[in-house]
């Protein structure tokens, strides 16, 4: 199918980010932490009707988990994301002002309490 030239409705970065990236998103859906693996078998379930996406491409960034209808991105953070607190808001910042809330959580809040980590992304998504 020919893509060239057009643009679908579900499509958040421009076809050469998207090739960019394809390869990379793909390794991360293959190989998910613990951490993002639990979280996405309640995601996948669509809290409140809303559809989730893992490791999609918005903008020039890959996120975790994202609710295109909702305007919702969630990441999961390990250890690495202490050091890059800086380049994760700026992160951020770029994503909201495409029209996205961004959710942070730690890997140990997502392991160790997932009922408080959805009943967050559901207020999330009620608003």
């Amino acid at each position: 199918m020919e893509r060239k030239g057009k643009i679908y409705r579900w499509q958040t970065a421009g076809e050469g980010t998207w090739e960019k990236l394809k390869a990379e998103t793909r390794r991360m859906r293959s190989n998910p932490t613990p951490a993002e693996d639990l979280l996405w078998r309640h995601l996948r379930m669509r809290i409140l009707g809303f559809r989730f996406r893992r490791q999609h491409v918005i903008e020039r960034f890959i996120v975790d988990f994202c609710s295109l209808e909702g305007k919702l991105i969630i990441e999961v953070d390990g250890p690495i994301h202490k050091g890059q607190v800086e380049r994760d808001a700026e992160r951020d910042a770029i994503l909201q002002s495409a029209g996205f809330q961004v959710l942070r959580f730690s890997n140990d809040e997502v392991m160790n309490s997932p009922e408080t980590i959805l009943d967050t992304i559901t207020r999330a998504l009620k608003r």
